[in-house]
């Protein structure tokens, strides 16, 4: 049964809800969609009283340790923490109160090429069901391509069936944006999610698009009830118009 799973954004310290694919390293500014006054901790606190579990704290760039830390402290064991965690430092963000953690770029040297041995490294530092592997990926000639460095950066990783039996027995969960619809708010990648739900193998939550319930309903129809999903600009509580928070808290919890 699919399910709506929480996020917190942070960039820049602050809780916001950007365009996926404007984020650069070239000077220019991201597209900011929302820009939240309440604080990460206040977030986390919402998502703890209505008890949504398996959501995540993501770090957009530096400047948002303080801001993560804030969020896991205010509901340990509740949320994955993702964003320049690596085998140094990922004990670190458990020990802070992160359940999993998300784990994308560290798996890629400069050039997008995937690196094995960190991956192991990794396993043997905390430990394969407490890692959450991120193939959030753009669309390509391959069919869908991993991106890094914040989605600027293709990688030698496709997304395919092949590749999660490959990494499956590494990781407890998949995460995976689909970085061209990301923040757009026109509607999730159907193909993508449909990819996803006939593997089905491990959990797997999908973000991108996502902009009214249909949309929801869309993902649980093509993921066939295997593929959960965030919901980030269009949620009303970070701005958005197309779908309701307390909608979507009531509908995780009809009975199975």
């Amino acid at each position: 049964m699919t399910r709506f799973r929480p996020c917190i954004d942070l960039h820049q310290g602050k809780v916001k809800q950007i365009v996926g694919g404007s984020l650069r390293d070239d000077g220019e500014g991201p597209k900011e969609n929302f820009v939240s006054d309440k604080s990460p901790s206040w977030f986390a606190e919402t998502f703890r009283a209505d008890a949504l579990t398996g959501g995540h704290v993501i770090k957009l760039g530096p400047g948002n340790d303080e801001a993560a830390r804030e969020a896991l402290a205010a509901w340990p064991g509740g949320m994955q923490i993702g964003g320049g965690i690596s085998a140094g430092n990922a004990m670190d963000w458990l020990d802070a109160g992160a359940s999993h953690v998300i784990v994308t770029t560290a798996l890629f040297d400069a050039e997008g090429n995937f690196l094995a041995d960190t991956l192991d490294a990794l396993v043997k530092a905390i430990g394969a069901e407490k890692l959450v592997i991120d193939l959030s990926c753009r669309r390509t000639a391959n069919g869908w391509t991993v991106a890094m460095n914040r989605w600027q950066t293709l990688t030698d990783l496709d997304v395919t069936h092949a590749t999660l039996d490959r990494l499956a027995p590494c990781c407890a969960e998949f995460l995976i944006h689909a970085a061209d619809v990301e923040g757009l708010c026109r509607g999730i990648d159907v193909d993508l999610v449909s990819l996803l739900g006939s593997w089905g193998k491990i959990p797997v939550t999908y973000a991108g698009g996502a902009a009214t319930m249909d949309d929801v309903l869309r993902v649980e129809s093509a993921g066939r009830g295997r593929v959960d999903v965030t919901v980030g600009s269009a949620l009303d509580l970070f701005g958005g118009k197309g779908l309701g928070y307390k909608d979507l808290v009531t509908w995780n919890r009809r009975p199975n």
